[in-house]
């Protein structure tokens, strides 16, 4: 019998060996080593190499796992036990897994398998230093498939040291193949428990105990949008972010860019990261602490870090997708050592939920009460339903049913089918009752964690890191779950109505007339980007300043300034991470554009500058200070005016640089500016010049740069404003307003109001035969052809280029324009 593996095997030799290092094994061993030691095996034989670092180790394999079973007779014992198995029934299930681990637990390893784990663990003493820290890991020969995860259901050990406490370690890990979680989940997914084994990985530990660690995918998890990586990120080892005990930092990059050698990190989110796992030099292999204030406070990586570990993700990617032939996302766990400050990948597996979507037909989940209120346009609304709580969305479904408190594994059996369940976190034990559960809601945990990767496995809508969920809601309260919103998911008292819309993709046509969409909301627009379309006619500002800066530009240019001390100390704890607190403005704008850009890279994405009027700049936190008392803000001191104005120039500059950062540091050249409420081609210039003091030249890096055509004088200098800019978008809200001369804000002549009006088809019609004439590309980005089918027909008709629409009218609009186009050819 071999003991330890030293060198090139033959393939009976290496099928019968009970120890195997990670370096002697690849991809095609998982029947050898399972799939987490084959994964390992495979990177430190093919992308080490690439730079990418990966802790060394040793396995015991398949044919150990089954030599200890049958050398104690122990099959026969266990098929007794499972004979009367019901999986479906907690107690039994609980009963069965409790007696098949101790049978496990209770009987001795064989003198040879020992022998072969202590000289195998004493070889990494020797390279390393005695008692050697490792961490212990089952690897099942059924797990990391392309469609079965098996995340979490067997155990993990860190920080273990010695051989006696490595023997211990890995007899644990071959008794865990019957946790009750694994047992249910195998039964689940249709596998034999006798045809499956154990293999246990012992791997160098890296000493994120003293650093950070976290799990990345190379997919977004949520929308299955292939190119960003998803990275989340906490303090200590890596244990709490997989289990679901922490909320951790979130980072997004878009991959395209990112290899292309840009730096395009177009998301960051805090975490609040309360507790971090460490060793423990008690009984315990580890321990958690909490965390200080001021480290919550801070992101756990750099953006170099962030980047470096993006690029592993897609090196990854690559090579399992090269390998398996086919597309192959991943989820990676990765961790920094805080002695070293090296990064290390520590494992990787196949993503089995967005991999295996079919991606012919396109699911939308909408709420009927926010339809009109522009909910999932990025749009809120005094008349839209507030959420009891919130917490990061799985999926993208909504879901409703009796809420289920339960605090306790212990207690799993009150849970009834049907059920929202409602917990501080779920990790796999809770598997049994999460498949009969209608949602999940947690108060702690990230969109990495075992818990969401098992609700996404199930088709089951979860909200996880809520914070307050065990304390807001009540048992039997009848509540809606709504992950159909964007990134945040949100929990609604009551059983409100919704609808869910399929729509076959294969057979919609396509239209000459680009049909593109208004996004306004960041959040969404990794999911928006499914639908359809020819890229964003109009991203607006306007929501990401408002929703997600909160505050005045020139409160945070002039913040010593600020005279309201209740309004300094708000933005100061907004501004937390900043010392210069114009930057935050500028991070935070450009995250925001650079995500709706990278959703539609590389179709054009329309961006309009900000365009609030003054009464609403004067709504963000300090504005009041900055912003006049005008009487008439519609028509007074809004758009390109403010850009070259004293009051505003310096803000607008923040604007210009957000946008450049987009361009140029992430890489993001489809951003296309357009400048609102520009009164003359005069001003317009003024803006441009504007623009290029502040490093966005019209011309340089193919920047083009548009204009509303949203008053008279646009339509009626059309020509003129040609000379100044690139291209143009009707804006049908003001330029109704002003061919009419009608306030759309009174309800006294609201119904004046619209857009099909004769005069205002004559405006449109002369805007855009002055387009064509110039050879000006344009567009329309207004509310009319979402809402008029007959007024997007008139469009398409007079030869418009673009109509950009709001996203809950693109498929039926796109038909629409398909049949006039089909008429009139």
């Amino acid at each position: 019998m071999t003991i330890v593996s030293t060198s090139t095997f033959s393939p009976s030799s290496k099928e019968r060996s009970l120890i195997l290092w990670f370096d002697e094994v690849g991809i095609n061993d998982i029947p050898l080593v399972g799939g987490k030691n084959a994964s390992l095996g495979e990177m430190i034989q093919q992308l080490t190499p690439k730079g990418i670092n990966v802790p060394t180790g040793f396995a015991t394999t398949a044919y150990a796992y089954r030599y200890f079973i049958e050398s104690a007779g122990l099959e026969t014992k266990l098929r007794e036990l499972f004979a009367d198995l019901d999986a479906e029934d907690v107690k039994n299930l609980r009963e069965r897994g409790k007696k098949a681990r101790s049978l496990l637990i209770h009987t001795p390893f064989p003198v040879e398998l020992r022998q072969a784990i202590a000289a195998a663990y004493q070889s990494l003493c020797d390279r390393y230093n005695a008692e050697t820290d490792v961490a212990v890991r089952s690897s099942a020969t059924a797990e990391d498939l392309p469609d079965a995860s098996f995340a979490g259901q067997q155990e993990t050990y860190l920080n273990v040291v010695g051989v006696e406490g490595v023997l211990a370690a890995c007899h644990k890990c071959f008794a865990s193949i019957f946790t009750d979680r694994a047992i249910s989940y195998r039964q689940t997914k249709g596998f034999d428990h006798f045809s499956i084994a154990l293999a246990v990985g012992v791997q160098k530990m890296v000493r994120s105990d003293l650093a950070t660690s976290g799990v990345m995918f190379s997919i977004d998890t949520e929308t299955g949008f292939k190119d960003a990586a998803l990275i989340t990120a906490a303090y200590g080892l890596g244990e709490n972010v997989v289990q679901g005990s922490v909320n951790p930092d979130e980072y997004y990059v878009f991959k395209p860019t990112l290899k292309a050698g840009f730096r395009p990190i177009i998301d960051k989110k805090l975490g609040s990261k309360e507790l971090k796992m460490i060793y423990d030099d008690g009984s315990k292999f580890t321990k958690n602490v909490s965390v200080p204030f001021r480290e919550r406070g801070k992101f756990a990586l750099n953006d170099a870090e962030i980047l470096e570990l993006a690029t592993w993700a897609c090196l990854i990617e690559d090579h399992y997708t090269k390998t398996h032939g086919i597309y192959t996302p991943m989820d990676i766990e990765w961790a920094k050592d805080g002695i070293t400050k090296q990064l290390f990948i520590v494992q990787a597996r196949p993503e089995t939920v967005q991999s295996q979507k079919k991606g012919n037909v396109l699911r939308t989940y909408r709420l009927l009460g926010n339809r009109e209120s522009g909910v999932g346009n990025g749009e809120k609304s005094s008349h839209s339903p507030q959420p009891l709580v919130t917490g990061r969305a799985i999926g993208e479904a909504i879901s409703q049913g009796k809420a289920r408190l339960i605090l306790d594994v212990q207690k799993l059996e009150q849970f009834q089918p049907g059920e929202v369940l409602v917990t501080e976190r779920t990790d796999p034990d809770w598997e049994p009752i999460m498949k009969r559960a209608s949602a999940i809601v947690t108060n702690s945990g990230g969109r990495t964690c075992h818990a969401a990767i098992i609700a996404r496995e199930l088709g089951v809508p979860a909200i996880v890191g809520c914070g307050n969920a065990t304390d807001v809601l009540k048992n039997g309260q009848e509540i809606t779950i709504s992950c159909a919103e964007g990134e945040e998911g949100k929990v609604y008292a009551g059983l409100l109505p919704f609808e869910v819309e399929e729509v076959a993709l294969e057979n919609l046509p396509r239209t000459r007339t680009q049909i593109l969409m208004n996004v306004g909301n960041p959040q969404e627009a990794l999911s928006l980007s499914a639908i359809p379309n020819d890229g964003v006619g109009l991203a607006r500002t306007e929501f990401i300043i408002a929703n997600q800066i909160q505050v005045h530009p020139m409160a945070l240019i002039h913040y010593d300034l600020l005279k309201d001390e209740f309004v300094k100390d708000k933005i100061a704890k907004l501004t937390a991470l900043y010392d210069h607190k114009p930057q935050y403005f500028v991070d935070k704008l450009a995250q925001g554009i650079g995500r709706i850009a990278a959703a539609f890279y590389p179709k054009p994405v329309i961006v309009r500058m900000s365009d609030f009027k003054s009464n609403e700049y004067a709504n963000l936190l300090g504005g009041q200070q900055f912003e006049p008392d005008e009487e008439n803000p519609m028509l007074g001191w809004r758009g390109a005016a403010r850009y070259y104005d004293e009051g505003y120039r310096q803000a607008f500059a923040l604007e210009c640089q957000a946008l450049k950062r987009v361009r140029e540091e992430m890489g993001l050249t489809n951003v296309i500016p357009m400048i609102p409420f520009c009164r003359t081609p005069d001003e317009g210039r003024l803006v441009l010049a504007e623009m290029a003091k502040n490093g966005l030249k019209q011309g340089v890096n193919n920047l083009q740069v548009y204009v509303m055509c949203e008053l008279p004088s646009n339509v009626i200098m059309a020509q003129e404003f040609a000379e100044v800019f690139d291209g143009f978008s009707i804006g049908s809200n003001d330029l109704t307003q002003l061919t009419l001369g009608l306030d759309r804000d009174s309800a006294l002549v609201a119904r004046l109001f619209d857009e099909r009006s004769e005069g205002v088809k004559r405006m449109v019609k002369m805007a855009i035969e002055t387009a064509k004439k110039c050879d000006r590309k344009i567009g329309i980005c207004g509310q009319a052809p979402s809402d008029y089918p007959e007024f997007a027909q008139f469009l398409v008709e007079q030869g418009i280029d673009s109509i950009s629409l709001n996203p809950d009218s693109v498929l039926k609009t796109m038909l629409e324009v398909a049949k006039v186009e089909g008429t009139n050819s």
